[in-house]
């Protein structure tokens, strides 16, 4: 069970839009290195660990899951049913297994872990790593598209598992607005590229 789940979602087409947020948290994180690359020396593979980082917090609550399938009783249908759950209707996990989700999801979603990261990173690097912007970018972004009937974001996790209630991304007018900001940022980016090498 993740962090702070509620009332089960009604709409079947939010089943379909479920695994599409970490493929947007990717592209916001693309979109984002690409204009900053406009003005700083960007190396190809710290754009990349960025973009993986801004995936990764949907990604890592899976691992108990995962390791249940390969090492227990477990089942891929039931990792695949968890990455697709609507709330409330998560797949019945062994506590273990449940607990550890639960944690990693709240932990990755944390922005005083985050933080906490950051500041140690910063004190033995004397200088900010780039990829941690993608996590960053992926706990702002959650923070406002996760309501409190649709997975609230642990944003103070772990003084609290209370979440914003703000506009669950996958309403689909929302979906729609998001995915319509991605396209025309991209077609922003490239054109305007192709706009300036032209000169």
């Amino acid at each position: 069970m993740l962090c702070a789940c509620a009332e089960p979602a009604t709409s079947k087409a939010d089943g379909v839009a479920a695994n599409v947020d970490s493929l947007a948290h990717t592209l916001w994180a693309g979109a984002g290195i690409a204009l900053a690359r406009r003005h700083w020396r960007i190396a190809t593979r710290t754009a990349a660990a960025t973009m993986v980082l801004a995936a990764l917090p949907d990604v890592v609550q899976l691992l108990p899951i995962l390791g249940w399938w390969a090492f227990g009783d477990g089942s891929l249908a039931a990792l695949r049913a968890y990455a697709m759950a609507l709330p409330g209707q998560e797949p019945l996990l062994p506590p273990l297994v449940a607990d550890l989700s639960h944690h990693l999801h709240c932990i990755t979603h944390s922005a005083l872990v985050a933080g906490a990261v950051t500041l140690l990173l910063w004190a033995t690097r004397r200088s900010l790593w780039i990829p941690l912007f993608g996590w960053w970018s992926h706990i702002v972004i959650d923070v406002f598209t996760h309501s409190k009937s649709f997975y609230p974001s642990p944003v103070l996790y772990p003084v609290t598992q209370q979440g914003f209630d703000g506009i669950a991304w996958n309403t689909p007018w929302f979906a729609v607005l998001n995915y319509g900001a991605l396209t025309a940022s991209v077609l922003w980016l490239i054109f305007g590229q192709r706009r300036k090498s032209a000169k």
